[in-house]
């Protein structure tokens, strides 16, 4: 006997005013890309321009991790938007995965920008150009106030969504290197070491790198229906144990529809018999409430026979 829940009867007005939360939640977030995209495009444009005038990697090193940033941002507004589509007989689960592949493709996107910025400045320490080191520190002194305020927008939605959290963690770093950028420029003022403008752009990288290989990882385990690393699946298995009436669990399956939503499905055996609509809802709701888990469905079993998992391993 199966059952899937969203909301009990009695939880119409929780689901009312989640329904209310979310729309809020998503326009904020609607908002805040629209702004940060605006922002950074702008940016970008500026970066680029001056970072020809006065020959310097640094900045069109910068301007082109920016870039990508803003593709980044895009996909991401984009995927946002699909989730939000109603499921269909095609999509039953609407198009919720696109915010999955967002990431992917922003992380992968990020690290092929590093790819050619680390090219390009390795080149450079042969022959290191005459930088004009003022310009370098103006440019990148906007930047951080650009990418600051970006990082801002994103700042609350950080902890429940990975584009989101993928978008605060460039724009912060981001922030952090135009500051890095900023020494640069001073220091290349004060010595005449041209040399340190190339090595600036490989910091950015390597900077770039290490905060990308994670979001990477996180977003390729979801995107092959990994459960999502905020979900405890033993802490999950060890409260449906727990529960009155059941006396085994198994075929437990947790993955992510979303960067921000998650399903499971499980077997519970209760010899007892099917307990009800009320006890089955209570769990649904205590998986959500508990472990964030959004979409459960629930299969009852007397435990009378013997049911194999057709994902057991052979």
């Amino acid at each position: 006997m199966a059952s899937q829940h969203q909301h009990g009867a009695g939880d119409h007005g929780h689901a009312e005013h989640h329904s209310h939360h979310a729309h809020d939640d998503a326009a904020t977030r609607g908002k805040a890309f629209a702004i940060a995209v605006g922002l950074n495009l702008a940016f970008v444009i500026v970066e680029f321009a001056f970072g020809i005038a006065s020959n310097s990697t640094a900045l069109t090193a910068d301007a082109g991790h920016n870039l990508s940033d803003v593709l980044g941002l895009l996909l991401a507004w984009c995927a946002a938007a699909l989730s939000r589509r109603a499921p269909n007989e095609r999509y039953t689960y609407g198009m919720r995965s696109t915010s999955i592949l967002a990431a992917v493709a922003n992380a992968v996107l990020l690290l092929v920008a590093c790819g050619a910025i680390a090219w390009e400045a390795i080149g450079r320490f042969e022959q290191p150009p005459q930088v004009v080191g003022s310009t370098v520190t103006v440019v990148a002194a906007v930047g951080i106030l650009v990418n600051g305020l970006s990082a801002w927008l994103f700042a609350k939605g950080r902890d429940g969504d990975l584009n989101v959290r993928a978008a605060f963690l460039h724009m912060a770093a981001d922030a952090g290197i135009s500051l890095g950028v900023v020494i640069t420029g001073l220091a290349m003022m004060r010595t005449g070491w041209m040399w340190l403008d190339p090595l600036a752009s490989l910091a950015v990288v390597m900077i770039v790198v290490y905060g990308t290989w994670g979001l990477l990882r996180e977003s390729i385990e979801l995107a092959l229906h990994a459960a999502p690393q905020r979900v405890d699946l033993a802490a999950v298995e060890s409260y449906l144990a727990s529960v009155t009436g059941v006396t085994a669990v198994h075929d437990l399956h947790v993955w992510g529809m979303s960067t921000t939503e998650c399903a499971l499905t499980v077997h519970l055996v209760i010899p007892g018999g099917y307990p009800g609509d009320a006890f089955v809802d209570g769990i649904a709701e205590e998986l959500r409430h508990r472990f964030g888990i959004q979409h459960a469905t629930l299969q009852v079993e007397l435990g009378t026979t013997v049911h194999v998992c057709g994902l057991s391993p052979a």
